[in-house]
């Protein structure tokens, strides 16, 4: 740490030079990058080499489907920088997904790891399909079909993914299978599976969690109490549902919820656990028993003090930054804010924290899975949330610290730390 703050002594980033309203999801992740790359005075090939991953795998994923009809999906796996250790970053199925947006997950993935010190690199996979169209036996063929024809560059020590949106603990179960049916059982090779098949404790709530712990080490950071804000979460899936819960044991007042049908909007308070039986069998919000249900973009600009994006990226653009209210700003989702909004938000004053900081509570408890496997050492809830704390605590101050002394957003500061510490990996195996 002493070695980042001295390299970064005379530096400061120019708020001049506005980012293009419109990137695609590769360049926006790159956008960020380059803007470390100044800091660390990166040569043009270093900045070369890791602007593009190491490694883009694109597969068929033929499927025979219930209607005896062989439908062919497209999967990918890209595996960014192995740097510091094995590649990790989760598998998501989502009709949207495509090589870009795996790309830039991938690169995210990299300066998360790297940001929260854990000894991973960065890689990213998905199936372009939509789960929800779809029968759990179909379902289970697909993940068994891409994970058999990806596997020949995974590997306990190589390559370990993880479930991410549109997969779930079942699906990791399945792939895991058909890793040991070719391999013999590796319970490492995925994380986030069952607890029952060499999962980890607090896994399943990770995320949410650690979105929680960052939040709430912000408020103490800053002297302010954290008690009867208001909180407005888009997304009520796993990560969102979870924040909500831990939040209002905190004492926020989550006001507004949203998923893809709708927005519930209670200006006194939702009552969280009401919400979480009534989607517990897939019903969807807008058929709940609240009365205010809006469309489901209203949740970004209501009126509130947090705003938790916890579903899919891009959704705070160039088209409505204007309208965002809130004055801080969590990114559980992987890159909810574009360049542009990001700089026009930093520059109005609102508080970002980024989500290589904010959502990296998933992947460290996938870091204590991989090891509980190795070892073959099993951890209570309480060792896992305690660690999990910790790690984040210690990688939010970092941020902090940066922040204050060098006068750049957090996300600037994030993205400092995690590209040096690539780059010292790099440097020390002797790529460059």
């Amino acid at each position: 740490m002493l070695f980042l703050i001295e390299y970064v002594k005379e530096f400061t980033i120019s708020k001049s030079i506005i980012p293009a309203e419109s990137m695609s999801f590769a360049e926006s992740s790159n956008y960020f990058f380059k803007q470390a790359a100044k800091l660390l005075e990166l040569s043009e090939d270093t900045i070369a080499l890791l602007s593009q991953p190491y490694r883009e795998l694109h597969v068929q994923v033929p499927i025979k489907m219930q209607n005896n009809q062989t439908k062919v999906f497209q999967g990918y796996r890209v595996q960014h920088s192995g740097a510091r250790g094995p590649y990790k970053g989760g598998i998501r199925f989502h009709p949207e997904v495509d090589l870009d947006e795996v790309r830039a997950l991938a690169q995210l993935m990299t300066w998360k790891t790297a940001l929260v010190n854990v000894p991973f690199g960065g890689a990213k996979g998905g199936v372009s399909i939509d789960p929800s169209a779809l029968s759990e036996s179909e379902i289970e063929d697909i993940s068994r079909t891409y994970f058999r024809n990806i596997s020949h560059i995974l590997g306990v020590k190589r390559d370990v993914p993880a479930p991410d949106m549109g997969t779930n603990e079942q699906t990791m179960a399945w792939m895991m299978d058909a890793y040991g049916a070719k391999y013999g059982h590796s319970p490492g090779i995925v994380t986030g599976k069952p607890i029952a098949l060499g999962g980890s404790e607090g896994r399943t709530a990770a995320t949410g969690y650690g979105v929680v712990i960052v939040l709430k080490h912000y408020f103490q950071h800053t002297s302010q109490d954290l008690n009867n804000q208001s909180v407005a979460i888009q997304g009520f899936g796993n990560v969102g549902m979870y924040a909500a819960k831990y939040l209002s044991d905190l004492g926020c007042k989550v006001v507004a919820v949203s998923d893809v049908s709708a927005t519930v909007y209670n200006e006194n308070g939702l009552d969280v656990q009401s919400l979480e039986n009534h989607i517990a069998d897939g019903s969807l919000l807008k058929d709940c028993s609240e009365k205010n249900i809006l469309d489901r973009d209203a949740v970004l600009s209501l009126n509130c003090d947090i705003l938790i994006p916890a579903a899919i990226g891009g959704v705070i653009n160039s088209s409505n930054w204007e309208s965002i209210q809130a004055s801080v700003i969590v990114e559980a989702a992987n890159a909810p804010i574009t360049p542009f909004a990001d700089y026009h938000l930093h520059n109005r004053g609102a508080v970002i924290l980024p989500d290589i900081l904010a959502n990296a509570g998933g992947v460290i408890v996938s870091y204590f899975e991989w090891t509980q496997n190795i070892q073959q050492h099993w951890w209570s809830l309480e060792e896992v949330n305690q660690e999990l704390e910790k790690m984040l605590n210690d990688a939010a101050n970092e941020c902090f610290v940066i922040q204050k002394d060098k006068n750049v957003s957090l996300r600037e500061a994030a993205y400092f730390i995690g590209v040096q510490r690539v780059i010292e990996a790099l440097e020390l195996r002797g790529f460059i």
